[in-house]
């Protein structure tokens, strides 16, 4: 007799019931693709077996060539492990024992890099249009890059100096301050996105995407003006979920890609990405005397600990402990 068919789970196909299982469960587009990315990479390595007919030897060994051979970080690693506990768990409906013995890789804890005001400076002065807007909106706010790049209209309140950060990690909802040397810079990026908003209407173009289904009980709510992005992206893309024309928020990598040229314009040698200005941004509030509980609810963390990093940080940058090697005369 076949196993009864999990909830959400439609298709016959593993790779396509893992995608519907995802869905169900709302996970992010990221975390189903790379779910699946995971899920396929295991089977093939494992010749092709499919998972019922596998056990605690194979989802080892794969685990153990990816750290080995393919010299993967821990993060990575215990992605793939999550990936195959969803498989065997979510999808395939078995939790057994020995899924249980399965250890995670322990994760490295470092030290952020983070950037001197001067340097973030620097950096933006080098940066131009819409990604240089948003450049000065991770540092001035400290949000994460994904949830600047998906902020829609309605959640930027000029009147209350606030933005609205929906859905973000951990599905969680919080408020940052909108600072006001970003206002003028918001505005204009406000028109711009207006224009593009209006371009779709006359043309016919699908709304933007919207969570939890809400087109459905509320019609056209993709195509109103609340809903669309702040930072619409330049170009229509196919929605990898329905397979529409429509218009997506910026892309990502046209941001980091912004900030690479920028850092090396800059002349600036430290590793940075598009989080380098989230970490600058609570050191510098942490610097300037700002309550570590009031940036742990900013930065959006939900244990206080992880906020502690840039205490470390702190002591790092303040050198105010002296070195024996200034006390001695060595020539």
């Amino acid at each position: 007799m076949p196993p009864p068919t999990r909830p959400g789970l439609q298709s016959t196909r593993l790779l396509d019931q893992v995608r519907e299982r995802a869905r169900y469960l709302h996970y992010s587009l990221r975390t189903e693709d790379a779910y699946v990315y995971w899920v396929r990479f295991f089977i093939r390595w494992q010749g092709l077996k499919h998972p019922r007919d596998m056990g605690p030897a194979e989802v080892q060994s794969f685990l153990t060539m990816l750290a080995c051979e393919r010299h993967v970080s821990s993060s990575t690693h215990n992605q793939a492990l999550s990936a195959i506990l969803f498989l065997y768990r979510e999808v395939i409906g078995v939790d057994l024992p020995w899924m249980q013995d399965l250890n995670r890789p322990r994760y490295t804890r470092r030290i952020p890099t983070v950037l001197s005001p001067e340097e973030v400076s620097r950096l933006i002065l080098h940066m131009e249009g819409a990604v240089r807007i948003v450049a000065r909106l991770l540092y001035g706010t400290g949000m994460r890059l994904m949830e600047a790049l998906r902020l829609r209209i309605k959640d930027v309140e000029f009147d209350k100096q606030v933005i609205v950060v929906r859905e973000a990690k951990g599905n969680k909802d919080r408020v940052v301050m909108l600072p006001r040397s970003l206002e003028e810079d918001f505005r204009r990026q406000l028109a711009d996105a207006r224009s593009l908003w209006h371009v779709d209407r006359r043309r016919g173009h699908a709304g933007v995407d919207v969570p939890h289904a809400l087109v459905k009980k509320y019609p056209k709510v993709d195509q109103t003006w609340g809903w669309f992005w702040m930072f619409p992206s330049p170009v229509l893309a196919t929605d990898p979920r329905t397979g529409e024309l429509r218009r997506h928020h910026l892309n990502e990598d046209r941001l980091q890609r912004a900030m690479k040229r920028a850092v090396a314009a800059a002349e600036i040698y430290k590793r940075v990405s598009a989080h380098t200005l989230r970490h600058s941004f609570a050191t510098h509030l942490l610097q300037s005397g700002t309550d570590i509980r009031t940036v742990q609810e900013l930065l959006g963390h939900s244990d206080v600990s992880t906020t502690m990093i840039y205490t470390h940080v702190l002591k790092v940058s303040a050198g105010t402990t002296k070195s024996p090697l200034d006390t001695i005369y060595t020539g």
